[in-house]
């Protein structure tokens, strides 16, 4: 058993790394017992039982105290990370809108977000469409001043990531799992960008794997920190619904972008702009459902970037293309082309005639 510490920090270090024992049981131990959390767990297994909801399971746990936080705290030092708790002056704000906050916050990084965020998500298994798109919003969004957060996974999480570096502005990978792993294992230089523009967050134990209770842990924090949650291509069973559903009963501002109906990845987006979401084509929906006005940008984000104005070369002169044609004369794969002319097609700069090629848009 451990020693049971009088610090604040430590007493929830403590508690956060017991098995069977999370912020709503400890949530309920503090109001038992004034908010004093030594007190409660002073208090022995007698008194634990006659709080509801306070499981047999749980009150073994409280008992044998069987975490070495004195061990942790000295890991957490050597690796250099943060430990913060509410009354951590860096403690984001946005979280004490949740019922069951994390105990604490295992931390990485040069900045913690408070403000101006907005939940750049989706699948893992997205189309190049996709994961273009959630790099183009995310840059354009990071660059006009709004924190970018995500979930560091594979397909649009990595791509929101790396379109807010790119940009210049600041995101934060908040895990599920402990802060000292790094998953997917590819991501371990991405994971060092994040770091140097902004932070790695998990209230996970060190050493703590992902697994099939810690993602929807790690979701409601990915909610909870936004002012806005964007949904870029998900199946109706992906973990981003899960993320939309908490983002939607704390209140937050909930977008999705539609897809082609014959993807599956678009399913989940086009259920959620169904039950009431908001069905955003461009950076500026975004924004204007945030209340922020064009003029208020520093970035007029109507100039094209490179990227766009390298495709729309391809149709100078009334040139008219499908992806294939598209394809050859770009001496790309037939995926990227067809990725670049329906994200073209959503920014305005393209249009599809009837027989499904594509020309500039007249006003373009």
């Amino acid at each position: 058993m451990q020693t049971l510490p009088r610090d604040p920090l430590c007493l929830r270090l403590l508690l956060n790394g017991l098995s069977h024992v999370g912020p709503v049981s400890v949530r309920r131990l503090q109001e038992a017992f004034d908010n004093d959390l030594w007190e409660a767990l002073q208090a022995g297994p007698s008194a634990w039982r006659k709080i509801k909801g306070i499981t047999e399971p749980m009150i073994q746990s409280l008992e044998r105290r069987n975490f070495d936080w004195v061990k942790e705290l000295a890991e957490v030092k050597k690796a250099g990370f943060e430990i913060l708790h509410p009354e951590h002056m860096k403690w984001p704000k946005p979280l004490s809108q949740l019922w069951d906050p994390p105990l604490v916050l295992y931390a990485e990084g040069s900045e913690i977000p408070q403000d101006k965020s907005v939940a750049v998500i989706g699948s893992r298994h997205c189309s190049p469409y996709g994961a273009h798109l959630a790099h183009q919003v995310s840059h354009d969004l990071a660059k006009a001043g709004w924190w970018i957060i995500s979930g560091m996974a594979r397909g649009i999480d990595a791509a929101a990531h790396e379109g807010a570096l790119k940009s210049g502005g600041k995101t934060v990978a908040v895990l599920g799992h402990g802060l000292n792993l790094t998953y997917p294992p590819e991501a371990i230089k991405l994971r060092r960008q994040i770091a140097s523009q902004g932070c790695l967050l998990s209230e996970f134990p060190l050493g703590r794997p992902a697994d099939r209770q810690t993602f929807p842990q790690r979701n409601r924090l990915v909610a909870a920190l936004a002012q806005a949650v964007v949904v870029i291509e998900t199946d109706i069973d992906g973990g981003s619904m899960i993320t939309a559903r908490f983002a939607g009963d704390l209140g937050k501002t909930l977008c999705a972008f539609p897809g082609r109906v014959d993807n599956a990845t678009s399913r989940g987006c086009h259920t959620l702009i169904r039950e009431g979401a908001i069905l955003v084509s461009s950076v500026d929906d975004i924004l204007s459902e945030l209340g922020e006005a064009r003029s208020q940008l520093s970035l007029p984000l109507e100039t094209m970037t490179p990227e766009e104005k390298r495709w729309l070369n391809y149709f100078r002169g009334g040139m008219i293309h499908d992806a294939e044609s598209l394809a050859n004369m770009a001496h790309c794969n037939l995926t990227e082309a067809a990725g670049a002319l329906t994200y073209l097609e959503i920014k305005g700069k393209l249009c599809r005639r009837s027989d499904g090629r594509h020309e500039l848009q007249t006003t373009t």
